[in-house]
């Protein structure tokens, strides 16, 4: 945390995914990090003279899972969904709403535009070839062993 000691006054904090689109909105901050699609909305919807920066972005995963012991049919039923919204078609859909990648390497190719700017929304998307050259995926053996240490950590020196 020493490095943070030297641009502590300078950083704004943010903890809803709404706060840096703002802050970038209102000029109070020249550089943040967000969710991708909330800054397509910036940039796209709002048209503000904002842009995204690809390079070295880290990225993120959510799983479904079927709990053991359940019944035949609830089991089917579950698995029905899940085939449902992982399908390849689907995924794709998502992108003409919000810019987040879908998450089969199927759909890329499927990306269309958007529903209602009718913009090409495959440029849009961190899963596109170009804006994926450089990523990495979070660390979650690491953040499962140290979270704790490091979130008392942190927030004993936001405090000081």
């Amino acid at each position: 945390l020493a490095k943070l000691d030297t641009i502590k006054d300078d950083v704004i904090w943010w903890s809803a995914g709404a706060d840096t689109p703002q802050l970038l909105a209102d000029g109070e901050v020249v550089m943040g990090s967000t969710f991708n699609g909330r800054l397509f909305a910036l940039i796209e919807e709002q048209n503000q003279p904002v842009s995204m920066l690809w390079d070295g972005q880290i990225y993120d995963l959510d799983g479904w899972i079927i709990p053991t012991g359940l019944s035949p049919e609830r089991q089917a039923r579950a698995l029905d969904y899940v085939k449902f919204a992982t399908d390849t078609q689907r995924l794709a859909d998502q992108s003409k709403w919000i810019s987040y990648g879908p998450t089969r390497a199927s759909s890329a190719a499927l990306v269309d535009k958007h529903a209602e700017l009718g913009i090409d929304m495959a440029p849009h998307m961190p899963t596109d070839p170009a804006n994926s050259k450089n990523t990495f995926l979070m660390n979650y053996a690491f953040w499962a062993d140290y979270k704790d240490d490091i979130e008392t950590k942190f927030q004993a020196w936001l405090a000081k």
